[in-house]
């Protein structure tokens, strides 16, 4: 293996010597061939880099006679990572070269977060050129429960009692066997960090992969003294939330943590308890999700009873643990929701008749209907047709699951709109599939995630993670 960018490397075993700095072009020996560039070329490699020892050493011996560093390393890979830090994204050649090896070469010279940066760049994700691209294979017999990605494409997938994490590359994973006999939470705090739990074993687990161990864990002190489950995990960035149950299953509570300060608790929201057989004066949330535009929580969760599924959607201001806006489902309860910062709206998918509805947050606090974007169907023979389906957003698109399909819903701008009754335009969604003919159906999906420039599908009784991307560059 190759040292790591941040391990000092002495100067005298890279045999440098002062280029000429008369002028702007520097002349480097890699493995035999010389390679010319600019000073402000090899200034983008960063202050940690080895490209900016060199320069910081020509400077501080001006007076020494010029002569070419050498840099004992493969000057084939060398002159692919000087085309990154040229253009900004790797030549098309690179595809003939193993990405092991360009990632070890890139640590060498301390430039991999350039690598990553051209590899998995978030702005990259175009939602209507996506194509499955790879398959990421996952040990035993069990399929994936949830997943987790990070911004950069890292993802971790729980499957069974394991957790497999897959770098930011996809070419490295590692796998950790946790306490859990099944995890159904999970929520990556980093590359190597996730918040993990599970609806049948106590407590919220804070795990390192990196050094294989759990950090923290964390529980909830109910009133019946019994165990907590997890059944959501979500974050902001300066908070960790948790919905806890008790395993009595008669109370639950959404938990506030400090990310900043070790996990230490800040304040308990949404205490519920159940009183006789009143289900619903205590759905747990079992879906966690930051809205960052209005500083609020929201927390949705739902129960099947004899009337059929009923849930609620809750939005709480955590600086004064109050419910700012409720809206409650009773009619055609959510299969799944999602809210979207950009599009500014929340979006659901109906258990009963299986299409996609919306409520625009501009009118948040008041009394609001959710808006059908599908062809608003009955639902026939009383069979529930969302069952089962995932909703997502993403940027500026919605990504909705359909049996082993995928639909892509986008706003439409229109130059003149009606207004609507409280005075904002109505809006207008259009529906498109996701993918090529050959890469859509197959078995049921039953997680979805972004990350970089990727996004990440799994399916019911399939021991792998689909990829897909909007541009495949390079790799």
């Amino acid at each position: 293996m190759p040292p790591s960018a941040d391990s000092k490397l002495p100067l005298n075993k890279l045999n440098l010597k002062t280029p000429n700095r008369n002028t702007n072009v520097v002349t480097i020996d890699v493995g035999g061939q010389l390679f010319q560039t600019t000073k402000q070329t090899l200034d983008l490699a960063g202050p940690k880099s080895l490209f900016s020892r060199i320069l910081d050493f020509s400077d501080q011996n001006p007076n020494t006679n010029p002569h070419v560093p050498f840099i004992d390393r493969d000057p084939e890979l060398f002159s692919i990572l000087l085309s990154l830090l040229r253009t900004g994204h790797l030549p098309s050649k690179s595809k003939a070269f193993d990405f092991e090896d360009l990632i070890s070469e890139s640590k060498f010279y301390g430039i991999e977060p350039l690598l990553l940066n051209s590899h998995s760049n978030p702005s990259q994700f175009e939602a209507f050129n996506l194509e499955k691209s790879l398959l990421l294979p996952l040990s035993g017999r069990d399929s994936p429960s949830a997943i987790s990605t990070t911004p950069f494409g890292s993802v971790h997938v729980a499957h069974g009692s394991k957790i497999t994490s897959f770098d930011w590359s996809l070419h490295r994973k590692s796998t950790i066997l946790t306490q859990f006999t099944a995890v159904d939470s999970l929520l990556a705090l980093s590359p190597t960090i996730a918040a993990a739990g599970a609806t049948d074993f106590s407590g919220l687990q804070v795990i390192d992969f990196e050094k294989g161990f759990v950090r923290e864990t964390l529980n909830w002190e109910n009133v019946t003294r019994s165990s907590s489950t997890v059944q959501a995990i979500g974050c902001s960035p300066d908070y960790l939330f948790t919905s806890f149950e008790s395993g009595r299953r008669n109370s639950n509570s959404i938990m506030v943590y400090d990310l900043q300060s070790g996990f230490r608790p800040v304040t308990e929201i949404g205490h519920y308890e159940i009183f006789g057989a009143n289900l619903d004066s205590a759905i747990p949330a079992t879906k966690l999700s930051w809205v960052s535009s209005k500083n609020l929580l929201m927390a949705s969760g739902s129960h099947s009873g004899p009337s059929g599924v009923q849930g609620n959607i809750k939005f709480w201001d955590i600086r004064s643990g109050n419910v700012v806006w409720e809206i409650k489902e009773k009619v055609d309860c959510f299969a799944d929701v999602t809210v979207s910062d950009n599009l500014s709206a929340i979006y659901k998918v109906g258990v009963n008749s299986g299409e996609v509805f919306f409520v625009d947050l501009r009118n948040i606090g008041t009394e609001n209907s959710w808006v059908c974007l599908g062809d608003n169907r009955k639902v026939i023979n009383g069979k529930k047709e969302g069952v089962g389906s995932r909703i997502e957003s993403r940027g500026n698109q919605v990504f909705c699951s359909k049996g082993g399909d995928l639909e892509l819903w986008s706003e439409v701008l229109i130059d003149s709109l009606r207004k609507g009754e409280h005075g904002l335009e109505d809006r207008v969604f259009r529906k498109n599939s996701v993918g090529r003919a050959k890469d859509m159906g197959g078995s049921r999906i039953t997680c979805l995630g972004f990350g970089g420039n990727k996004m990440f599908v799994t399916r019911k009784d399939q021991q792998f993670v689909e990829v897909w991307q909007s541009s495949v560059r390079g790799f």
